[in-house]
């Protein structure tokens, strides 16, 4: 199965959801009540609804598939107001993951890993999550299968100390891709972002040209406590881009269009499922497809 067939089958619920036949005045009440619960959030729907309701007396719109189409266009225009591509131009470029735990980080990074190596990167892996021995050791056993390079320290060692040697590594191999794993205890948010504060004045430090970008991993499953996620770092680190896991069978999947329109930042990748090949650069075309 195609990651696109995945994608839809991993959607299906939401998709449930707008599924919509006849027009009449009764349908943009409808279709607001499925935007809210697609988890699309309040802000976004009104203001998806709004447009759509002008569209439709502009365009003197009749048929089901005309609304569905406008629909469609809606959602792409505020998918493809950010822009999604990696920077990675300027070598060694560097990714530092961020995001609470559970949320996926440590395997992203493995899938984000694979799919650079298989474009023909050269990628080292840093385990910045040092005060979690499990989290170590599940990053090294992603960075094996995607066949890259790991430094690491001992365990409650300084996160900013294993960067700085990553950097030193990924400088002498001459290295195109360094991704950093951190930590990812909310419940000290002042002390874990005082940690990402110190890790990025490293970065700055000791790679001042190389292109950086700061990805936040998010459980699309959590729906609108993602976008709190979201909040929560954007205030501190950042953050360039976000990574979606999770999104096979949740209902949720609209979650996607709210955190883009309420943050103005773009989905860089989305996963399905457990396999290193379950992860993709972000398609909106192929999003919007899979649920309308």
């Amino acid at each position: 199965m195609g990651f696109f067939d995945k994608l839809k089958q991993g959607l299906a619920k939401t998709k449930q959801v707008f599924s919509f036949t006849k027009v009449d005045e009764n349908l943009l009440e409808e279709l607001e009540e499925k935007l809210i619960i697609a988890d699309v959030g309040m802000e976004t729907t009104e203001n998806i609804i709004e447009n759509l309701r002008q569209k439709i007396k502009k365009d003197n719109l009749k048929e089901a598939e005309e609304v569905r189409q406008a629909l469609r266009d809606e959602i792409a225009n505020i998918l493809d107001s950010e822009k999604s591509d990696l920077d990675l131009d300027n070598t060694p470029a560097v990714i530092l993951m961020v995001g609470v735990n559970g949320a996926g980080k440590t395997t992203s990074i493995g899938k984000i890993a694979n799919k650079l190596v298989k474009e023909g990167k050269k990628v080292i892996v840093a385990a910045g999550d040092t005060f979690r021995a499990a989290a170590v050791e599940q990053l090294e056993v992603w960075a094996n299968r995607a066949g890259v390079q790991i430094v690491k320290g001992p365990e409650g060692v300084d996160p900013a100390s294993v960067i700085f040697d990553a950097i030193k590594v990924a400088k002498n191999e001459n290295a195109d891709v360094l991704i950093c794993d951190t930590a990812g205890r909310l419940q000290n948010k002042k002390y874990l972002m005082d940690e990402l504060e110190k890790i990025k004045r490293v970065i700055d430090r000791e790679l001042p040209n190389s292109s950086k970008e700061t990805l936040l991993v998010l459980d699309a499953s959590t729906g609108q406590n993602a976008i709190s996620q979201v909040k929560s770092f954007k205030e501190t680190t950042g953050i360039t881009g976000l990574v979606l896991t999770k999104l096979d069978g949740t209902a949720k999947g609209g979650v996607v269009i709210g955190i883009v329109q309420e943050n103005k930042i773009p989905i860089k990748f989305i996963g399905i499922g457990e396999q290193i090949d379950d992860m993709e650069q972000f398609n909106s075309k192929e999003f919007i497809d899979a649920i309308i």
